[in-house]
């Protein structure tokens, strides 16, 4: 990036605050919609804010995540991404393994697990109502609804859980664990779900890892190091974001006056509900993945340059008033929501039907059973995660 361009300013803005967007974003999106910013580690890049122009990065093939890998990429962590697998490539090569576990999480068939999860739902609040309050939200509902739905999707040992929990969060880690520890967690989940493969290689079951076995070894269409990480980021992104917005959705409920007993008295605003937590509330902590520009590129706030890497936020898009009317309301039941809440383009999340089902049966769930829910503790007392790229509470201790 050229030294006569404009000074880069610090970025991450601050320390994410529970679920506040910080108010340099919409201050960025109105004066300065392509900022130059400097992230902690790497290169200087551009920060973009406005829907249409973050849509433009996320889904113009004028844009590659792949060059990341060849670069010194913006982050907010001393290593950088593992670019090798999925999430590090562009056009054709993404689009040959998307294809090959895009129908675990097709509509048709997360609709077929819906009851399923209900039945895990169900479960996991009767166990709530027998041990009695107070009770954890996190530890007894939010984290083993989903570890359970994607471990059984994969054929992973539920009774691994708690590994899983440390490993996802050296993927997740910005200053929360040292550059050595994620490194070791990087190793033994690699290890890990290499001897998985081998497993089902040997004993082949009805999950998606034996899936892809089959595709690697019978179709030759996937390598034993694209198969492994495959599996590694369905398993770590198939449960950490929803167990992390389960509670998020709780707490932006019980923080607006009405807004619980609404819902539990009207559950068919569910689903417009889900989609208006996920545009409304920030999980990113901060932005990250960059792309490169792969020419120039005119964006609403000027030119990035060939080889200039771009940030996206999505927090920022999905509040932008020249989409969404009254952005920073929580609207339970907003008719027209077009929200990147699960991104944009070619990296669209994977499981976003998945994890839509699961936060509509998991809210769904927690309304009918727990109607009056409520903090057992002073809402400042609760404890957030810090150090992580997503926003989420460590723990919510409830009561009814």
């Amino acid at each position: 990036m050229s030294d006569t361009g404009p000074k880069a300013c610090p970025y991450p803005f601050g320390e994410a605050d529970r679920l506040r967007l910080d108010p340099r974003y919409a201050e960025a999106r109105s004066r300065q919609p392509l900022l130059r910013i400097r992230m902690p580690y790497g290169d200087e890049g551009w920060l973009v804010t406005r829907y249409e122009d973050v849509r433009t990065v996320l889904a113009d093939p004028r844009f590659s995540r792949a060059l990341a890998a060849r670069s010194d990429e913006p982050r907010t962590r001393p290593v950088g991404s593992d670019d090798s697998g999925i999430l590090g490539m562009d056009p054709p090569d993404h689009t040959r393994l998307r294809r090959l576990v895009s129908r675990a999480f097709t509509v048709r068939r997360v609709e077929r697990l819906r009851p399923r999860m209900a039945e895990i739902a169900e479960g996991l609040a009767e166990e709530m109502l027998e041990q009695g309050p107070p009770v954890d939200l996190v530890e007894a509902f939010a984290l083993p609804l989903p570890v359970t739905v994607i471990c059984e999707l994969l054929g992973v040992p539920y009774a691994d859980r708690e590994r899983f929990r440390r490993w996802s969060e050296a993927f997740l880690s910005t200053t929360a664990l040292s550059a050595e520890e994620i490194d070791r967690s990087f190793a033994e989940i690699y290890t890990y779900m290499h001897g998985l493969v081998e497993l089902r290689r040997a004993h082949p079951a009805d999950d998606l890892i034996t899936g892809l076995v089959e595709a690697g070894d019978a179709q030759d269409r996937l390598g034993e190091e694209e198969m492994v990480k495959l599996a590694i980021g369905l398993l770590v992104a198939g449960h950490e974001t929803t167990a992390s917005q389960i509670p998020n959705f709780v707490y932006t409920l019980l923080t607006r006056p009405g807004a619980w007993e609404r819902l539990a008295d009207d559950p068919g605003l569910v689903p417009s509900a889900v989609e208006e937590l996920m545009r409304h509330i920030p999980l990113g902590a901060s932005s990250a993945f960059p792309r490169y520009a792969l020419e120039d590129v005119e964006l609403s706030g000027g030119v990035v340059r060939a080889g200039q890497p771009v940030v996206v936020s999505l927090a920022a898009a999905n509040r932008d008033p020249e989409i969404f009317d009254d952005p920073e309301e929580l609207v339970l039941e907003r008719a027209s929501n077009p929200h990147i809440g699960f991104g944009h383009g070619p990296h669209h999340c994977l499981g976003a039907q998945l994890a839509r089902a699961e936060l509509q049966v998991g809210l769904r769930t927690l309304l009918a059973r727990f109607p009056d829910l409520r903090f057992a503790v002073p809402e400042p007392e609760l404890s957030w995660k810090s150090g992580m790229l997503v926003r989420g509470l460590r723990a919510m201790p409830v009561t009814w």
